[in-house]
Order: C-alpha cells, then sequence, then structure tokens
C-alpha cells in the first residue's frame, strides 16, 4: 500500500530511538554523533519531522504540502485530483493549499487554506478591500463547499487599500469564524511588518505565515529575510515551486518538452527563462546536482524538497504533482547534512548572507 512505501511506522521511529540510546552506551559522544549523521544521511524520508508549527502559531501542519497552483483543474481530472489528495493523506499530508475536494476523513484533520485577490473583472472583485475580503472568502467557501477554511491568505499587497483596513477585515473574517489564522502571499518583510505592527496597535489579529517561492535559484528571502521576522514576530514560512516550475527535475536540459508546463498557454514567460542565458546557466548547474542525487541514492527532486525543508522557519514545502508517481517519489526525501548542505551551496555559488554575517 501506499502507507508502506511511504514514510515511518510509529515502531521505526522508537526503534531507532532505542539504537541510539544503546549506541550512546557504548560509543563515547564523538562517534555516536558521527554514527547517526551517518544514519540519518542513508534514510530516505524526511518524516522524522512529520509536523512544524505554522510559525510561532499552535497550528501543526505536515513539513509537506499539497498545492493545487497549476495542476489541478487545468492539467489533471477531478478523479486524479481526488486520487492524489487521498495518496497524500495516507501518507501523513495534511495541508492542502487550495484544493476543491478533498479525501475521505474528518475535517478537523485537514488543513485547508484559500487565498485572495484575484476575483472577477469588476473593479470591487479583486485587490484587499474589506468588501472584497469578505465576499471573496464567502465565494471560495461555497465553491468549496466548507463552513470555512483554516488559513487564508491575501495573494500579494494591494497598494490601493489601506493597511488597517485588510488587517481589521482579516480579523472580522476570523471573528465569524470564516477562517482560523490568516496570511500573506508574496508580501514584502516590510509589508508583513507594518500588518503586524497595525494589528498590534488596534489589538487585531497579525499574520501566522509568508508563502513565498523558493528553490535552488530563488533564496534571499526565505533565507535572509523571513527568519529575522520569524524571530522577532512568529511568522512561519509556507515555500512552493521546490522544482523551480519542473526545472530542476532535468526535464527542460534538452529543450522544451511539447507536453510541459512550459508549452502550455500562458506559460511563455517560464519557456523564455528557460531559453534565457541565466536558465542555461542554471540548466548546466542542476546536471551537477543530479549527479550529487546519484551519488546520494535519491532523485534529484527529493533532494531539492530535502533541501528546501532545511532552511530555517520553513514550517511545509508546497508540492506540485500531476501523477501519483511523482507525489509518491517526491514524499520520500533524502534527509541533507551540514556536509551535504555546504556541498550544494558551493556548486549553486549563491548563498545570500544576512547583515550579520556581512559585517563578521
Amino acid at each position: 500500500t501506499h502507507r508502506n512505501v511511504v514514510g515511518l511506522s510509529f515502531f521505526s521511529h522508537h526503534r531507532f530511538a532505542l539504537r541510539t540510546i544503546l549506541y550512546s552506551c557504548i560509543l563515547n559522544t564523538h562517534t555516536t554523533h558521527h554514527l547517526l549523521r551517518l544514519f540519518i544521511c542513508d534514510l530516505q524520508t524526511c518524516f522524522f519531522f512529520l509536523h512544524r508549527n505554522l510559525g510561532k502559531s499552535g497550528l501543526r501542519v505536515s513539513c509537506l504540502g499539497l498545492g493545487t497552483w497549476v495542476t489541478f483543474g487545468s492539467q489533471i481530472s477531478d478523479e486524479m485530483a481526488e486520487n492524489l489528495m487521498a495518496i497524500a493523506y495516507e501518507n501523513g499530508v495534511n495541508l492542502f493549499d487550495t484544493a476543491e475536494v478533498y479525501a475521505s476523513g474528518r475535517r478537523s484533520s485537514f488543513v485547508i487554506t484559500t487565498k485572495i485577490y484575484w476575483g472577477g473583472q469588476a473593479e470591487t472583485e479583486r485587490g484587499l478591500s474589506r468588501k472584497h475580503i469578505i465576499e471573496g472568502l464567502r465565494g471560495s467557501l461555497s465553491r468549496l463547499q466548507l463552513d470555512y477554511v483554516d488559513i487564508v491568505f491575501a495573494n500579494r499587497n494591494d497598494v490601493n487599500s489601506p493597511m488597517e483596513e485588510i488587517v481589521r477585515a482579516m480579523t472580522f473574517v476570523i471573528n465569524q469564524g470564516m477562517a482560523m489564522y490568516w496570511g500573506t502571499s508574496r508580501w514584502s518583510a516590510m509589508e508583513i511588518m507594518e500588518a503586524y505592527s497595525v494589528a498590534r496597535q488596534f489589538n487585531l489579529i497579525p499574520p501566522v505565515c509568508e508563502q513565498a517561492e523558493y528553490h535552488y535559484f530563488q533564496r534571499d528571502k526565505v533565507e535572509v529575510q523571513l527568519p529575522e521576522l520569524y524571530h522577532k514576530i512568529g511568522v512561519g514560512a509556507m515555500t512552493w515551486s521546490p522544482l523551480a516550475c519542473g526545472l530542476i527535475t532535468g526535464k527542460y536540459s534538452d529543450g522544451v518538452p511539447e507536453c510541459s508546463r512550459a508549452a502550455m498557454k500562458g506559460y511563455q514567460w517560464l519557456k523564455e527563462r528557460v531559453n534565457s542565458e541565466e536558465g542555461r546557466r542554471q540548466l548546466a548547474k542542476i546536471k551537477e546536482l543530479h549527479l550529487l542525487a546519484d551519488r546520494l541514492g535519491c532523485t534529484a527532486a527529493q533532494l531539492a524538497i530535502a533541501w528546501c525543508l532545511r532552511s530555517e522557519g520553513v514550517s511545509s514545502v508546497l508540492l506540485g504533482v500531476s501523477t501519483s508517481d511523482q507525489l509518491l517519489e517526491n514524499l520520500v526525501s533524502k534527509v541533507t547534512d551540514h556536509i551535504c548542505k555546504l556541498t550544494i551551496d558551493a556548486l549553486l555559488g549563491n548563498k545570500p548572507h544576512s547583515k550579520k554575517e556581512l559585517r563578521a
């Protein structure tokens, strides 16, 4: 069964702990640490850390979530969508980003999110005005056939709406039971800090997390800016596109396949990115990363997802898949140790540095 393929059982967790204690009794501390590092590196699963707190809130989310940005509703059938959600749920995933159907199970065992910004064509059907936040969320709940969502995201900031109005509207929908928490998506650190300050000033509810793009070639925000916010105000990170729209899988190494996302209508920007000079440089690094993954005994996708999870403050990484095979592959991710992380950083050559590191 899928449950046997992915994840570790409760017994396996305790067997690992038992072995650790036994080895610690026999070996000295240095040797034990070295042994554990080798042992952990050899395991092909990230589910020792099955659930994490969403930022510093009390909400527990699976470290891997299922995203529906491109594939659901456009690339795959409803039947496949339900099948993917069932497989994900059976294997410990409880976070579903903007899903309109979900697998059998108790509603309380799911964490379901939705986003507000783009709605209809009318001026009042988009943005983050109080009117659109409330009406947009009601419409989303109606389509989802739900009484509430766990997290409602403001999908980019709206310069036409005052920050106080946005925060008050988000507080209202939470107080009305339409959502449990609210978060931001594609907001700058300064905008998130402003929302937090407004919430504290007027005794309102602040955002709990930011959704941000994060992969080998998009690092600064998640590795430098968001950790500072996590420590200051408790905002966590929920990241998306760990495979850089499929670039990291190697599917674009020999051009753009006809069935790929870059060949789809509306994704000309991705095709241009793949064919650009920067895209060619990234593809060359991806070939080296594939060789590293081969040496570690995992796929390039598994290594990339695990690499995203090791970053401080990342609560969950959203996966975008269109087949059950892709999902099962991505759920079994290789744990990366410190040495492996340094190897990848040296290969990429793009590690961002915080102000503190630069001063040092």
